[in-house]
């Protein structure tokens, strides 16, 4: 019998340390029922090549699993809240790594709006920033680590995603007691963050003599978090049909930039 040769490891292939760490998450759930019978390590390689690459569902190298087991896995973790799960922990540890505490006690907000290509749910028009599609509402850490995010029609309003986004790290983040934002957020939203939630928005305002572009104190953080998101081609334009994948997408790509820096050998070449 003919032994069946390890396939050629791509860049964006888990190394055995990176997999240990999230294995665990990604394990069948135990009680009656069909035992798996593919491999999900292979999977979860499947979902960041496509995240990393952008390529099409249908495009997936053979030598991965059966596009069609990929994408079964990718919605069952996303229904079931999976990646949230994964991003928690790497978050955590990342967060000791740097000698910080596991939870947070800042954050920062802003907003991304992107185009959309198909006829997906939430798709609408950003007059700001001239743009047809959706927007990318996001909270990080003061290191920049994504805490929450939130897909949206592009013509919703900052402060108008920024009631969401503080409702949601008023329910899961009770450390968290200052948030800053830029201009956009000011007004109505302060207002109803004083009367409703346990944490501070400061708003960063840009100073009145600057000229030209200037990096503004903590703006800068979440803007950094967004470029963490640029080598990662599936998310080069919102390419999904519902707002759950566009956040899925965004937190597989998270999880690939904190596995590279908890273990730098993250990646096979």
């Amino acid at each position: 019998m003919t032994a069946i040769t390890p396939r050629k490891p791509y860049p964006t292939d888990m190394s055995d340390e990176a997999w240990e760490w999230i294995a665990p998450l990604l394990a069948q759930r135990a009680g009656p029922g069909r035992k798996r019978t593919v491999d999900i390590r292979e999977v979860a390689n499947a979902i960041f090549y496509l995240d990393k690459t952008g390529c099409q569902w249908e495009m997936l190298p053979h030598d991965f699993p059966d596009y069609r087991h990929v994408n079964y896995y990718y919605r069952e973790w996303t229904r079931r809240g999976i990646w949230d799960l994964v991003l928690e922990r790497l978050r955590e540890f990342a967060r000791v790594i740097a000698g910080k505490q596991p939870e947070p006690s800042a954050a920062v907000m802003d907003s991304q709006s992107v185009k959309t290509t198909g006829n997906g749910e939430a798709r609408g028009y950003d007059a700001g920033k001239q743009v047809k599609g959706r927007k990318r509402h996001i909270v990080v850490d003061t290191l920049g680590f994504l805490l929450i995010v939130l897909v949206t029609s592009a013509s919703v309003q900052d402060r108008d995603g920024g009631v969401e986004l503080c409702d949601r790290v008023q329910q899961r983040f009770a450390t968290i007691k200052k948030i800053w934002a830029d201009s956009s957020y000011r007004g109505e939203l302060v207002e109803y963050v004083h009367l409703w939630c346990r944490f501070i928005l400061e708003i960063v305002k840009r100073p009145t003599e600057q000229r030209g572009f200037q990096i503004q104190p903590k703006r800068w953080i979440v803007e950094r978090s967004f470029g963490w998101l640029n080598p990662f081609r599936r998310l080069s334009k919102d390419y999904e049909n519902t707002v759950e994948s566009s956040e899925a997408m965004i937190k597989i790509a998270t999880i690939h930039c904190m596995l590279r820096r908890i273990v730098p050998a993250l990646y096979v070449f």
